[in-house]
């Protein structure tokens, strides 16, 4: 049985219980927050803190165990502040490394690596696998996942350098890796092309997002594939209606799906990528308990049992953490 680590440690696969595969803690871009106080909210330290331990310990007590973080370089992270969140709750809490990006590499990148101005080896490759390895900054928090994106506007180059570089690590490590898709575009197909190209372990690679798409044969391709489908935007019902999202999980249960499928809601405790009252009216069920509180029981309705409710949310994550990790 291997160790997954997480903020607290290394937790055995064994012990992570329920998994919600895809949530964030925040999601902040710190630059305009320093730059444009107030915008588009007030940020208190001590509010937002305190806010995040009451909906987490609030989660906790729904029975899940673990929740992933996916929160990289792009959205803010900062593993001090999610430390200190913790040590209050009951909660393990697996971080990651990468880079979220939809378009170019951080521009920190573009002059240095293969074939740049500053012509050495992938820089980004020994970023992530110094957090795999060694721990994120001076935290001594190692990293237990890794993050790329791919959206709407597909492949660009600087995407494919930083899914190639997460592959790498990928590769090196056994770290399993969190892709963010376009499920709209079948941006999936797109990565899985890539990180089949690299070598990767497919069952080690959630296509995120996945769930936002109510096309079978697109999903089907790519569980056929190996990767684990991320049905874990629950609550983003601007994206795609609560039935429909769960009408096609289960749908896809029946087809013989279960053990390729992952649940989560991508919510957030607080994100600044939209004004906080305008997305409580526009979304009011995307928080961390809707899965248990509506999701679950829609999916009992449809004939979906405690048995494979359960290796969704406990025996695919475990499975996912537990094979072949290197690092």
């Amino acid at each position: 049985m291997a160790n997954v680590e997480t903020v607290g440690g290394p937790v055995a696969t064994g012990d992570l219980g329920q998994v919600l595969m895809h949530e964030h803690v925040f999601t902040i871009g710190t630059e305009i927050r320093e730059n444009y106080p107030g915008y588009p909210d007030p940020w208190d330290e001590e509010k937002r803190v305190a806010d995040a331990v009451e909906k987490l310990n609030e989660c906790a007590g729904r029975g899940v165990r673990t929740i992933v973080d996916p929160t990289v370089i792009g959205l803010g992270r900062y593993i001090p502040r999610i430390q200190r969140i913790n040590e209050q709750v009951d909660l393990n809490i697996v971080v990651a490394t990468g880079i979220y990006t939809y378009h170019d590499e951080p521009v920190q990148f573009h002059f240095t690596g293969p074939g740049r101005v500053i012509d050495q080896p992938e820089p980004m490759v020994e970023l992530f696998l110094k957090d795999i390895r060694e721990g994120i900054a001076d935290t001594g928090v190692k990293a237990g996942v890794l993050k790329c994106a791919i959206d709407e506007a597909g492949m660009t180059p600087g995407v494919e350098r930083v899914m190639r570089a997460v592959a790498t690590a990928h590769r090196e490590t056994g770290t399993p890796v969190i892709v963010h898709t376009h499920a709209h575009g079948q941006a999936g197909l797109a990565a899985l092309q890539v990180f089949e190209s690299e070598g990767a372990d497919l069952s080690k690679v959630v296509m995120g997002h996945s769930g936002d798409s109510t096309d079978l044969d697109y999903l089907r391709k790519l569980a056929d594939a190996g990767a684990v489908l991320g049905m874990d935007r629950f609550g983003i019902d601007l994206f795609c209606p609560f039935e429909d999202r769960v009408n096609t999980v289960a749908e896809m249960v029946r087809l013989g799906y279960v053990e390729s499928m992952v649940l989560s809601h991508d919510a957030s405790c607080y994100s600044d990528f939209y004004p906080e009252a305008a997305v409580h009216a526009a979304l009011p069920n995307w928080h961390f308990t809707h899965i248990h509180d509506d999701v679950l029981p829609a999916l009992r309705e449809r004939g979906v049992t405690d048995e494979q409710i359960s290796t969704m949310l406990v025996d695919n994550p475990a499975r996912y953490f537990n094979a072949g990790a290197k690092a």
